[in-house]
């Protein structure tokens, strides 16, 4: 039977630095937080700190609110897991890993949901420790995210610490604050990335601080095989912010989608680099399984099942993937090798819906002849899956003065009755998300003054009386001023 290893990212919490604890999680029922019966004082309340010790799977799949302090320590493998759907709020500190065996590792793990270090709607705290001592992890993959609000994460911080953080997807979003690696000499720290992604506030300071740990060999990628790139991005949602810093991990396949990354539903191309071959010129085949079951992949007690390509020498191959799902894929190469074929990592991707692309059209400058004007308006919307439009008034003159006649059809007409601008909207909705634009209609009260509204117009040589035209108007005021003078002094008779 052929097993695969997936790289793990583990986070382990800590409490207060003492065994005290308001309430401990015992798992005497079963592994679920949300079961007040697990707990030695009942369910956590934001006062309080909460610990886990022994060899303890305890699994939140809610919005637990906040709690004061975490601690998973002591003795045995303790073992926090978020999955999809759960939110947990640590206002003061979370440690992971205060005492403990080294073969006996405390782990936080962030598969789906999201872990706070501090309250977002609040000051604080919030400082994630990785190994205050013993063995702590830190595991970020999926969906997860991990959110440092008012404090640092410090991977490796107390005596004879080992502390590991492995970003296997997700996020570890530092915020303005940073990650810091082992603060204390007697300890060990380790960050791996294979799909993940690091976030902290960018400076040529902190730059050079993650250049010098992923030189060192503090920070690697995909075990050591990948490259690690740390590089300024700019922030989109706020131009006015500094960059942000962002750090992941490449596998030299180059994997496409990228791992952890996203992609359309439908039809999607997997791509992928192959490696040298032993003998230079010989081809490098390749096995290639896909399937939304991880498990699958990982035990591969049926590899027949999910293998797409067999023994080809290919660098793609499409597949079809639905919308809302997780899926994961491998690449195997015959490089030459007595150990051929040479198994390749998993990589992951999600198929999320998005939302449509809605244009709602060229923005449009009119005029009132008569009492009304009708103006045609239409945009497009993009989707794979069928939409729902609708057209509104976002903005108008005097209410009522925009009158939409099929406001469910993308293709319509808007009657105007007042001079102004209009602002109107096309929204899409496919049914989990929406997408919308807006345009603009500017209404005047004739055609001159919508022309020299437009940031193009140049008026006409000659066009005295500024109406847009030159006519017997302009000539009447020509001849009018004719040998006129309004310069300073005395003006010269024409001729002389």
């Amino acid at each position: 039977m052929k097993s695969r290893i997936v790289l793990a990212i583990c986070v382990t919490l800590l409490l207060t630095g003492s065994l005290f604890a308001d309430t401990k999680f015992t798992g005497a029922i079963d592994n679920l937080w949300s079961n007040p019966d697990n707990w030695s004082e009942g369910l956590p309340d934001p006062s309080d700190k909460i610990q886990m010790n022994g060899d303890t799977l305890c699994i939140l799949d809610y919005d637990a609110g906040l709690i004061k302090n975490t601690a998973l320590e002591g003795g045995g493998k303790t073992h926090l897991q978020l999955v999809d759907g759960a939110v947990l709020t640590v206002t003061e500190w979370s440690i992971i890993a205060y005492a403990g065996k080294p073969d006996e590792p405390h782990t936080l793990e962030v598969l789906g949901g999201v872990y706070n270090g501090g309250d977002p709607e609040g000051t604080g705290n919030g400082r994630i420790f990785v190994a205050r001592a013993g063995k702590g992890l830190l595991i970020v993959d999926h969906s997860g995210r991990v959110n440092l609000l008012h404090q640092d994460i410090q991977v490796g911080q107390g005596d004879e610490g080992e502390g590991t953080v492995e970003l296997r997807g997700g996020i570890l979003d530092c915020g303005t604050r940073r990650l810091i690696l082992q603060p204390n000499a007697t300890a060990t720290a380790h960050v791996d990335f294979s799909g993940g992604v690091l976030k902290e506030r960018y400076t040529e300071n902190n730059l050079a601080e993650i250049n010098g740990w992923i030189d060192s060999g503090m920070i690697t990628a995909y075990n050591g095989v990948g490259t690690v790139i740390a590089e300024p991005v700019d922030d989109d949602q706020d131009p006015d912010t500094e960059d942000i810093l962002v750090v992941r991990g490449l596998h030299p396949m180059n994997p496409t989608p990228i791992d952890g990354g996203n992609a359309l539903p439908g039809a999607a191309t997997l791509s992928w680099t192959l490696p040298d071959p032993c003998v230079p010129g010989q081809s490098v085949p390749v096995d290639v399984y896909f399937t939304d079951d991880l498990e699958a992949l990982t035990s591969f007690i049926n590899p027949d099942a999910i293998r797409i390509v067999s023994n080809q020498n290919a660098t793609s191959a499409t597949v079809q993937v639905q919308p809302n799902k997780r899926y994961y894929w491998a690449v195997d190469t015959y490089q030459g090798t007595e150990s051929d074929p040479v198994w390749g990592p998993i990589f992951e991707f999600y198929a999320g819906n998005r939302a449509p692309a809605v244009k709602a059209g060229n923005d449009v400058t009119s005029w009132l002849d008569a009492d009304s004007l009708d103006v045609a308006i239409g945009g497009t919307v993009t989707d794979v899956d069928a939409t729902t439009v609708a057209w509104t008034v976002v903005s108008e003159p005097n209410e009522g003065t925009a009158v939409i006649a099929n406001a469910d059809q993308i293709d319509t007409t808007v009657t105007l009755t007042a001079l102004g601008t209009y602002v109107l909207q096309l929204e899409a909705d496919d049914g989990e998300l929406q997408g919308a634009d807006t345009l603009t209609i500017n209404v005047f009260e004739n055609s001159c003054l919508a022309a020299q509204s437009l940031p193009d117009y140049v008026a006409l040589v000659g066009d005295l009386d500024e109406d847009c035209d030159v006519d017997q108007d302009d000539m009447d005021l020509l001849l009018e001023n004719w040998l006129k003078c309004v310069a300073l002094g005395e003006c010269d008779p024409i001729g002389e």
